[in-house]
């Protein structure tokens, strides 16, 4: 994967409308999302919200891609979350996907950190699925990036029009939130 490109920044503009926001559970994702959906207006989807149904049971997995497709088929979204094993049919709509590939102790500190300090305005959840941390949570984390590496590498190279961020550390999210709040593109 590329490191963090500052050069990349340029291509995001008012005319993006698809974006995939992907990456370790406690990077930052659905923050980062929230605050995307804010700066352009465009409607935003938790994946968590619509894999799990109450008491994280999954939800029917067909069901889930079916109403993933409905966001992906729409010409203007932000898809916050993983599934994996869905990635290439975002991806391939998709004009930016951001990845935050932050270490695992950051992930891991604002896991349990999230126990305690919720940020409420994140609707990402649903009915009776409150914040926990499970022992397949921790498993998830530890080996995200192995499980997505190459995939990822593989979209990238089949699609090469999707930008790619890759956000390592939270200095480059503020960059890159720093370079929206400024962009001319953005309202």
């Amino acid at each position: 994967m590329e490191p963090f490109d500052n050069n990349k920044m340029g291509l995001i503009n008012k005319s993006i409308q698809r974006i995939m926001v992907i990456g370790r559970s406690g990077a930052g994702k659905s923050t980062f999302a929230l605050k995307l959906q804010h700066m352009l207006q465009l409607p935003l989807y938790h994946l968590d919200k619509y894999f799990f149904v109450d008491h994280w049971e999954q939800r029917n997995y067909l069901e889930f891609l079916k109403i993933q497709q409905e966001w992906v088929d729409s010409p203007a979204w932000i898809i916050d979350g993983n599934s994996t094993k869905s990635y290439e049919n975002r991806y391939a709509k998709a004009q930016l996907c951001v990845y935050f590939n932050f270490p695992r102790s950051i992930c891991y500190w604002r896991v349990f950190k999230r126990l305690i300090f919720k940020n409420l305005a994140i609707d990402d959840r649903a009915p009776n699925c409150h914040e926990t941390v499970r022992w397949s949570l921790l498993k998830y984390v530890w080996g995200f990036e192995k499980r997505v590496h190459l995939p990822l590498l593989a979209l990238q190279e089949k699609y090469p029009d999707v930008t790619f961020i890759e956000l390592k550390s939270p200095a480059d999210v503020k960059a890159l939130e720093k370079h929206l709040q400024n962009s001319p593109y953005i309202e």
